[in-house]
C-alpha cells in the first residue's frame, strides 16, 4: 500500500502504510465548549428514548462527541428481540450511506498528497462509468454539470468509481485501503465488509488473526428488523454484501466516534482540507447547494451543521457534527425507523425530530 505523504514527490513513493497527519493540537475549526450539562445529558437520552419507541426501533445506540473523547454513550432498547439482548453503544451494525464519510476522508488525504486529484474525471478510473464526465469531486458532492451550472442531486450509486481511485492512490485494494484507515485510528470493532470475514488468509495482506477478528465482530451483529404498522418488528437480514464506496461498512457508535475526533483533530487530514471539505459547492443561482465533499452542509441558528445519514429497509444511522461546538452526535438504529420518511436526501436536517433535539438542546 503506498505511503500518502506531502513532503516528497509521490511518483518516488513505494509500497507502504497509509500514512496519516498528526498534529500536536487540536485544529482551529471550532471554539471550545462548556462541558454538557447532566440535565441537557438526561433530557437528552429521555426524547431520544421516546422518540425510538415511537418510531418503532428495537433499539439504538447513541454517543455524544466532544473535541477530545465521548463526553455520553448510551443504549436504548434490544439489539435482538428474540434473545432479548439490550442495544449497547458498541454493538456493530452496517452504517450504509455514512461509509461515504471515510471513503471521502481517504479520497481527500489522497488529493491533499497528491497521489489523485478530485478534479480527476471519473472515467480516469473506472472507463464504463456513466459518469465518466463528472469529476470525483462531483461524485462525493453529489453534483452534476448542466447548462446553467451545477446541480445536485443525491445518488450513492455515483461513488462507484471511488473504489478504484483509492486503490490507485494506495496502491492496495479498496478493502484494505478502507482497513488501513480502520487500523490507524484504532476502529478494532469495525469490519471492512460484510463479507471480509470469507476471506482466505493472505487475500490483500490480510492475516488469518485479522480475518478471525472480523468474524468474531460480525458474530456479535445486531439484528436488523423490518417494522409493520403497529411497531410489531420483524427479524431481517442487512442489505449489503460485500463493502463499496456507499455502503457495507461494519462499525459502531463507539468507533465511529474515534473517526470523528480524529477527523476533526486533523490526524486524517489538514484543517484547511476538512474546511474546504465541509463548505458546500455553488449552483446554479449562486446558491449553496446542500452536499460538500462527503458530507450535507446546513445551517442553524447562524451556525454550520455538518451531517450524514444511513437508510435501508432494515437500518438507519446519522451523524451530526456542530464544528463551534466541537460536539458531534452518533446514532445507529437496527430498523429503518431513525430515517424512514424523512427525505432526508433532500438535504434538510429539520425534517427529523432526532436531530431537532440535538440542535435544540446543544446549538442554541
Amino acid at each position: 500500500m503506498r505511503a500518502i505523504m506531502t513532503t516528497v514527490s509521490p511518483r518516488s513513493q513505494m509500497k507502504r502504510p497509509l500514512v496519516f497527519l498528526t498534529l500536536a493540537a487540536a485544529v482551529v475549526l471550532a471554539v471550545s465548549v462548556r462541558a454538557v450539562d447532566s440535565l441537557v445529558i438526561t433530557r437528552f437520552s429521555d426524547y431520544l428514548d421516546a422518540f425510538r419507541i415511537q418510531a418503532g426501533i428495537p433499539g439504538l445506540e447513541a454517543v455524544l462527541v466532544s473535541s477530545t473523547d465521548v463526553a455520553w454513550r448510551n443504549g436504548f432498547g434490544l439489539a435482538n428481540v428474540e434473545r432479548n439482548i439490550g442495544m449497547r453503544p458498541d454493538t456493530p451494525m452496517q452504517i450504509d450511506g455514512i461509509t461515504q464519510t471515510l471513503v471521502a476522508a481517504l479520497a481527500l488525504r489522497c488529493d491533499e498528497s497528491g497521489f489523485i486529484s478530485l478534479n480527476d474525471p471519473a472515467s480516469k478510473y473506472m472507463p464504463t462509468s456513466a459518469d465518466g464526465a463528472s469529476t470525483l469531486r462531483m461524485l462525493l458532492t453529489h453534483t452534476s454539470a448542466g447548462p446553467g451550472g451545477l446541480t445536485f442531486a443525491y445518488r450513492l450509486d455515483r461513488l462507484a468509481p471511488l473504489a478504484p481511485a483509492i486503490s490507485a492512490c494506495t496502491e492496495s485494494s479498496f478493502r484494505a485501503s478502507m482497513a488501513g484507515l480502520l487500523d490507524r485510528l484504532g476502529m478494532s470493532s469495525s469490519v471492512p465488509g460484510p463479507d471480509a470475514a470469507s476471506l482466505s488468509a493472505g487475500t490483500d495482506g490480510f492475516s488469518a488473526a485479522t480475518i478471525q477478528r472480523y468474524g468474531d465482530t460480525l458474530g456479535q451483529l445486531a439484528v436488523p428488523y423490518t417494522v409493520d404498522s403497529s411497531r410489531r418488528p420483524s427479524r431481517a437480514t442487512f442489505g449489503a454484501t460485500t463493502l463499496t464506496p456507499s455502503s457495507g461498512l461494519v462499525t459502531t457508535a463507539l468507533d465511529l466516534a474515534k473517526f470523528d475526533i480524529a477527523l476533526r483533530t486533523g490526524v486524517v487530514m489538514r484543517a484547511e482540507t476538512l474546511t474546504a471539505a465541509w463548505t458546500p459547492p455553488v449552483g446554479a443561482n449562486g446558491v449553496s447547494l446542500p452536499h460538500g465533499v462527503g458530507w450535507f452542509v446546513q445551517g442553524y441558528n447562524g451556525e454550520p451543521i455538518v451531517w450524514q445519514f444511513g437508510e435501508s429497509s432494515v437500518s438507519s444511522s446519522m451523524v451530526i457534527v456542530a464544528p463551534r461546538r466541537s460536539l458531534t452526535v452518533i446514532l445507529l438504529a437496527n430498523s429503518a425507523g431513525l430515517t424512514q420518511g424523512l427525505n432526508l436526501a433532500a438535504g434538510d436536517l429539520n425534517t427529523s425530530p432526532f436531530a431537532r433535539v440535538f440542535l435544540t438542546l446543544f446549538v442554541r
